[in-house]
């Protein structure tokens, strides 16, 4: 697998009846990745590809605010890992990292995602660290499943 996941990090995880290639196909393009990844902020760009973008919004406070980055691991079934940062004057001196895994469980694919590197952020990873773990849920992972299992319902 690709990038290395530190020890701060926040895991959010799935497991959906229907093998890794399935799982992967909802990551082919941006309408298909923004119907289940586009919850609780909106997907803005998805470039799919080593060097593609992730670019995100949500609104903080009234205000519309952009963070995502370039994608550096792109393994078909296998790893999504782009790099996070605000593109904001509160852009962090480097960026950390959203990794979603696929992996064979039992009969279907255990899906794993990863908001890591915080400990680049030096002084500032447990304050940050916090944040995120309190703000990340499980809702794109439950999307991901009701897609995949629908398709799979209508076949």
């Amino acid at each position: 697998m690709g990038i290395q996941i530190g020890s701060l990090n926040v895991r959010r995880n799935i497991l959906i009846d229907a093998l890794p290639a399935r799982v992967w196909s909802e990551f082919a393009n941006y309408q298909k990745m923004k119907a289940w990844f586009g919850q609780g902020h909106t997907l803005e760009t998805y470039e799919p590809g080593l060097g593609g973008k992730v670019e995100l919004s949500i609104v903080d406070k009234g205000e519309t605010k952009v963070f995502g980055g370039k994608i550096l691991v792109f393994e078909a079934a296998g790893e999504l890992t782009f790099e996070n940062n605000w593109f904001t004057d509160d852009a962090w001196p480097v960026a950390t990292y959203i990794t979603i895994r696929l992996g064979s469980l039992y009969s279907g694919t255990l899906v794993e995602l990863y908001h890591h590197g915080f400990e680049r952020l030096g002084a500032a990873a447990s304050e940050t660290l916090v944040g995120y773990e309190n703000g990340w849920g499980a809702n794109h992972l439950t999307s991901l499943r009701n897609i995949v299992l629908k398709g799979k319902s209508q076949k």
